[in-house]
């Protein structure tokens, strides 16, 4: 076995550990049961906001840092924050207080992910960037769809109840933080302990100080504006990364309280079935973004990707209108599952298309930067209509009519970039200032 595939093989095993977490499922029936006693309010409200504010603050601390330290110690960190969250979940009891306290952590955990997906790129030689990539997030699937499952059927047949499950997470947290530390170290970053000189273009010809410190300062500094100037001096770039960040917006957010939306449908005698929606969803999901792959180049063409970017958003806003309108379980369950794959399908697309724009060095700059900007819109839509100190504070369904006329939203907002695109064809029938180019990137 290579060097490469060893590495691998590590990390696809840590993928898979860190996402096997069952009680997620089930997560807001746990804490609103009697092991927690919290209300739908106080969940929905004054716990799961806190989580949204901790994400979006830490990413911005880890994002800056992770290069710095080399990634390693903070894919540990990680597992010590997932070890640490489902502990709280365990033994932290009915205090309201200490579920913020939790949700604090649980942003860690969160945000500490990006080391463990930028540590690919710094660990491995970019010819094998898009094997590595695919088998990780093949390994990180599975572990959903096995948690998923496992989750529906413990519960299902009475093995265990939704304490039960948070003890199964909290042994693979372990196991996963035990993992971390086989890593390989990195010895060597993408911006801070770069070994390849910078050229003089990526440097922008900036004087170099003397002082070793502040030399490598002064580089990361200089390629890391070099990269990203080199992005988003593109139209294409910024477009695909608008609705990047506006998808990852609404996603996350529909995530966090689509159960909430299920216990105000079904009530609290009903049978639920959100592990076998998740386990459906990861399923078809990983098939469509597979699927994705596959599309021909000639259907990518401007216009064509803004029209089906246009379209897949409104369906995504219909499937959740109607998941959130419905009466019954089962309904909201099928849009539920409608707008996940619908998602899956058009992130791998989003994705690749930035990709194709950008240098290979700025991948984790970039979708690292896309993905900020989309939890700092995600902060700001918890303020307004989620959190019960912010501007609406509506109910659940309120809050994911909203998240539908968002997707809607966007649908209308591509749709108005492919008429101009369109009329600037019609009126000066040459090539388009808005395809962007790859020319660039330097």
């Amino acid at each position: 076995m290579e060097k490469w595939q060893q590495i691998s093989l590590i990390l696809c095993i840590f993928g898979f550990l860190k996402e096997f977490r069952p009680s997620e499922p089930f997560i807001f029936e746990f804490l609103t049961g009697p092991w927690h006693n919290a209300t739908i309010e106080q969940v929905v409200q004054d716990v799961f906001p806190i989580g949204t504010y901790s994400y979006m603050a830490q990413l911005v601390v880890v994002f800056l840092i992770t290069d710095y330290f080399r990634y390693k110690p903070l894919i540990i960190v990680a597992g010590l924050a997932g070890t640490l969250v489902w502990s709280m979940f365990v033994w932290c009891g009915s205090s309201l207080r200490a579920l913020q306290v939790l949700e604090v952590f649980y942003g860690t955990y969160m945000a500490a992910e990006i080391a463990y997906w930028t540590y690919i790129y710094a660990k491995v030689d970019r010819k094998h960037y898009q094997k590595v990539t695919s088998h990780i997030r093949s390994a990180t699937q599975a572990g959903r769809f096995l948690a998923a499952t496992t989750s529906q059927t413990v519960i299902y047949y009475g093995v265990t109840d939704y304490l039960g499950l948070n003890y199964i997470a909290l042994g693979a947290q372990l196991a996963t933080t035990v993992w971390a530390f086989m890593l390989p170290p990195v010895p060597e970053s993408m911006y801070f302990h770069r070994q390849e000189p910078v050229t003089d273009e990526e440097s922008d010809l900036s004087p170099t100080p003397k002082n070793t410190a502040n030399s490598t300062c002064s580089r990361a500094s200089s390629l890391l504006w070099y990269h990203f100037k080199s992005a988003y001096t593109s139209f294409t770039v910024i477009r695909f990364s608008l609705w990047y960040s506006l998808a990852v917006c609404l996603y996350y957010q529909i995530t966090s309280y689509v159960q909430a939306l299920w216990g105000s449908i079904g009530g609290r005698n009903a049978t639920l079935w959100n592990g076998a929606v998740e386990a459906i969803l990861t399923l078809m999901g990983s098939l469509v973004a597979l699927l994705a792959g596959f599309v021909p180049p000639s259907w990518l063409q401007v216009n064509t990707t803004l029209l089906g970017l246009a379209a897949i958003a409104m369906l995504e806003g219909l499937g959740l209108l109607v998941a959130t309108v419905t009466s019954s379980l089962v309904v909201s369950y099928v849009g539920y599952t409608v707008f996940g794959i619908l998602h899956a399908f058009a992130i791998t697309l989003v994705s690749s298309e930035i990709a194709k724009h950008i240098s290979d060095d700025s991948f984790a700059l970039i979708f690292g930067v896309n993905t900020m900007v989309g939890l700092v819109l995600q902060t700001l839509l918890t303020v307004a209509v989620v959190d019960s100190d912010g501007w609406f504070a509506l109910d659940i369904r309120g809050q994911f009519t909203v998240y539908g006329y968002g997707f809607l939203g966007v649908g209308v907002l591509f749709t108005v970039f492919l008429l101009v695109e369109l009329f600037r064809e019609k009126c000066y029938r040459g090539p388009s200032l808005f395809q962007g180019n790859k020319d660039n990137i330097g």
